[in-house]
């Protein structure tokens, strides 16, 4: 039987659910870039923008032979040649960002592009932390069959009791970036179990 090589580099869909240009939480997903390429081998953030992503309209699917608006392929596409996901959201009214949201939709749509890979969800929020919201993404995670880390949760107060972040959005608080670390530790191991895991299954299949 074929023995697959063990992956030395994962990459990691990171999407902020806030489009804001100073989002804190974009800033958190620039602060993981920066130290994935600086000091934690083997994982390499690839920031998706989902901007451009229009509403959920199924109505846009199956047009001029089109599966899907070439916005929405892209996304898909990126999404699909993730090893593993980290989302960076406030929290919106209680509940996930409409941005999010609508991205985590559209990824849903026939074939589900999410199945079977590690997450991480950090946020950026009011006093909260964003505990409502990562709450959220973790239960619509369960249809997606998105396997969430546990420990640690990346709950950020980002003004309180004092500003965590500049007026660009990048992160200036080395506590928070300390706790961004052992996230994205935490998401390696996890993603690394989940991949060695199934390849393993597979090769005791073929080995019947």
């Amino acid at each position: 039987a074929k023995v697959k090589r063990a992956k030395t580099v994962l990459t990691v869909a990171a999407i902020s659910g806030s489009l804001r240009r100073a989002s804190a939480n974009a800033g958190l997903i620039r602060a993981a870039a920066k130290m994935c390429e600086e000091s934690i081998p083997g994982l390499q953030i690839d920031h998706v923008d989902i901007s451009d992503l229009p509403l959920l309209n199924t109505d846009l699917e199956d047009v001029d032979g089109n599966a899907f608006p070439a916005a929405v392929e892209e996304f898909r596409d990126r999404v699909r040649g993730a090893d593993c996901f980290l989302f960076a959201s406030p929290e919106y009214n209680y509940s996930i960002s409409g941005p999010l949201k609508n991205a985590l939709d559209w990824g849903s749509r026939p074939p589900n592009v999410w199945a079977d890979r590690a997450g991480a969800i950090v946020s950026a929020s009011g006093k909260s932390g964003g505990k409502r919201s990562a709450y959220h993404i973790r239960q619509v995670g369960v249809f997606l069959d998105i396997h969430f880390i546990n420990k640690p949760e990346g709950f950020v107060s980002a003004h309180h009791p004092q500003s965590k972040f500049n007026g660009d959005g990048n992160l200036i608080d080395p506590e928070t970036g300390e706790l961004l670390r052992k996230i994205l530790l935490s998401l390696r191991a996890f993603a690394l179990r989940l991949i060695h895991g199934n390849d393993s299954a597979a090769n005791s299949g073929q080995a019947k």
